[in-house]
């Protein structure tokens, strides 16, 4: 499978034994060594961010992607998609006819990665746990529609719901619900640092040097018992490099054996191009988004008319070709065009790029131009080609002769906090979504105790909308609810969308199971890796 680069359908099934023959033995291994998998992705501690690895704290893909190997839910999504399968539990579903009542009962002989067994009060003790503690930088917000949790015996847990949520099981799929070892949580305060103790498929154990990760090693839990059975006995490590083009050296050197998070665009054609190197690349669907943010209460964007203004002349396609090339498309609404439920939106309300048009806007609204913005954004946390990108936005504002812009970049650390305190008018931002439904995509921007912590509130999405949109089991009945949210979105202009991307990963040729490596959400799944024999 030498130099091939693979374009993976979203039926990923449909490949599934094509590609599992490629570099691979009879599903035995060769070699004991452990599989190096490299990320750009860092794992620190500090006064902003104490608890990285714990699921009451952590709410961001790079630290979910180690909560995932370690922490086990009751639910699962499917290696190739689909509706969320049990996993801790043997089964679960809603038990009314209204989705407000929801009911699991957990596998017999569950156990912690200590040996202690793990019953339905375990559970009502993590998914309360999170509620608690309810931290400004966690995923609290997902869970909060419970009202109340139940236990029935020591298997049995019932979670009953404030309102209808067809989307609860795959609310239980995420870490945010992951089930934690009480004797090491607790109750009502945060687990600083990166122990975790958990029952999922590996442990964990990590390398630090200056509070920050520099090797994460996965090692088989012997009294894991679920759905993610890994695929090999080898250890796995997850290594952090500074930067992609380091991790691209170690991997064409043979120092790591995979890289995933963030493969650099051009580093996919170069390596998709030499035909020399024992490496395979592997294009797959991904719903990763960028986007704008906006504080709407900061003076310079708290009219209207000045973020209309701004998505009346972004050049989505400038941006996507110019830095991106075919790793992104331009995106015209917060949901995905892949998602059901998706509507062009903003290309519907804006159409193409108009300065004449932007002035409009602001003329009618009596905003004073050029508006003078800062665009601030992360240095280290989506890739290098971030900074370009904000050079282009800032060059296509300031052309228009209506915007006098600067940019400013932070590491994620400082960015992530000043975000979340208002610090910043305009910011740049990314999403990895929770689970690949246009719920996701909307309630954890405009719901209650959202995401960003913006300060927009539109009563009829919160009130009106979302909870109309949960009722329906069936997604496509969904659809209205959530078209009308993406309508309001592009009049309000509370978040600027940008571009829709696709994931990468390269590896060795050795490396088995690489095609089921990441699913669409840029989830990492580890326990599909093996080693085989290259080409």
């Amino acid at each position: 499978m030498n130099r091939k680069t693979l374009v993976l359908p979203a039926a990923l099934g449909l490949l599934a034994p094509v590609l599992a023959a490629c570099g691979a033995t009879d599903g035995g291994d060769k070699s004991d060594e452990a599989i190096v998998v490299g990320t750009t992705d860092r794992f620190s501690t500090s006064g902003g961010t104490p608890a990285p690895f714990d699921p009451a704290y952590a709410y961001d893909a790079s630290s979910w992607n180690v909560l995932r190997q370690t922490v086990q839910t009751l639910m699962h999504l499917p290696r190739g998609g689909g509706e969320p399968e049990p996993e801790a539990a043997e089964r679960c579903g809603f038990s009314d006819n209204a989705n407000e009542r929801f009911e699991c009962t957990l596998r017999s002989g569950l156990k912690f990665s200590d040996g202690r067994e793990m019953t339905a009060d375990d559970v009502k003790f993590s998914i309360e746990r999170v509620l608690a503690i309810k931290d400004k930088n966690g995923p609290s917000g997902l869970l909060a529609n419970i009202d109340a949790v139940e236990t029935s015996g020591e298997r049995k847990v019932i979670f009953h719901l404030k309102a209808a949520d067809a989307t609860f099981p795959y609310k239980l799929a995420t870490p945010a619900a992951g089930i934690v070892n009480p004797e090491a949580y607790d109750a009502n305060g945060l687990r600083e640092g990166f122990d975790i103790d958990a029952s999922g498929p590996y442990t964990l154990k990590t390398e630090v040097e200056k509070d920050t990760v520099v090797k994460a090693v996965f090692t088989k839990n012997p009294y894991y018992k679920g759905e993610l059975t890994p695929k090999s006995d080898n250890t796995i490590e997850l290594r952090s490099f500074d930067d992609a083009d380091a991790m691209g050296e170690s991997l064409k050197s043979g120092g790591i054996d995979m890289m995933a998070r963030t493969v650099d665009p051009e580093q996919i054609q170069t390596l998709a191009a030499n035909a020399d190197d024992k490496i395979d690349v592997v294009e797959m669907p991904g719903l990763e988004m960028r986007y704008l943010g906006f504080d709407t209460d900061a003076p310079a964007v708290k009219s209207k008319a000045v973020r209309q203004a701004m998505a009346q002349l972004v050049d989505r396609g400038e941006i996507t070709s110019k830095v991106y090339g075919a790793a992104a498309e331009p995106l015209y609404s917060l949901v995905p065009a892949t998602i059901t439920g998706h509507t062009n939106s903003f290309f519907n309300e804006y159409g193409e790029p108009s300065t004449a048009k932007a002035r409009a806007l602001l003329d009618k609204a009596g905003v004073h131009t050029p508006v003078k913005l800062t665009l601030n954004y992360t240095t280290d946390h989506y890739g290098p080609g971030t900074k370009a990108e904000f050079e282009i936005l800032q060059k296509q504002l300031n052309d228009s002769g209506l915007f006098d812009v600067d940019i400013k970049g932070a590491d994620w650390l400082k960015f992530r906090p000043d975000e979340l305190e208002g610090k910043y008018a305009v910011y740049g931002m990314g999403w990895f979504p929770d689970f690949p439904d246009a719920d996701n995509f909307i309630a954890p921007f405009l719901d209650k105790d959202n995401f960003l912590a913006s300060p927009y509130a539109n009563s009829r999405i919160r009130n009106t909308l979302i909870p109309e949109s949960r009722q329906e089991t069936d997604r496509l009945s969904a659809a209205e609810p959530i078209e009308d949210v993406q309508d309001i979105v592009a009049e309000d202009v509370p978040v600027l969308p940008l571009w829709q991307g696709k994931q990468y990963v390269a590896a060795r040729d050795d490396i088995t199971g690489v095609e089921w490596a990441l699913n669409s959400s840029s989830n990492m799944q580890l326990w599909e890796l093996g080693r085989g024999v290259g080409a």
